[in-house]
């Protein structure tokens, strides 16, 4: 009898853990949306270092200035990185923690809540920086013939 009783209880959490499991698809998503976004700084910074040796000197200035900026870009993207997988592993803490403390009967209430606002906050640091990012990716941005 206690394994019957036990499931209208697995069956709670496993609701409970459902929202959560959606937000960390989520975050998978705008994980790899930074990660090609990274990638594509990185290329971009290659290509400028490969072309520097062979450029006249009037381009040089403009090319260190941009390298510098893809620098940056890439240091930002690299924090919104680092936040949205901190809270991706804080989601998935939550997670478990819905299942060790429904098992062991322990109330974690206050512990998985101030874990998800923090996963949150974490969330929230990333795709601000990550919006800033745009911004000073198309801030210069050219379309067309260049002078």
């Amino acid at each position: 009898m206690p394994a019957a009783s036990a499931t209208p209880n697995v069956v709670h959490v496993i609701q409970l853990a459902v929202a959560p499991v959606f937000l960390l698809s989520g975050v998978g998503v705008i994980l790899t949306v930074l990660t090609n976004r990274l990638a594509r700084i990185i290329d971009r910074a290659r290509l400028l270092e490969d072309r520097l040796h062979a450029a006249p000197d009037e381009r040089r200035a403009e090319m260190h200035s941009e390298m510098s900026m893809l620098s940056h870009r890439a240091w930002m993207v690299n924090m919104a990185l680092t936040l949205s997988t901190s809270c991706a592993l804080l989601v998935c803490l939550v997670i478990a923690l819905l299942f060790v403390g429904s098992a062991m009967k322990i109330n974690m209430e206050t512990v998985i809540s101030i874990m998800f606002v923090t996963a949150m906050a974490a969330l929230v640091g990333s795709l601000s920086i990550f919006l800033r990012e745009i911004y000073l990716g198309t801030a210069n941005l050219r379309i067309g013939r260049r002078r």
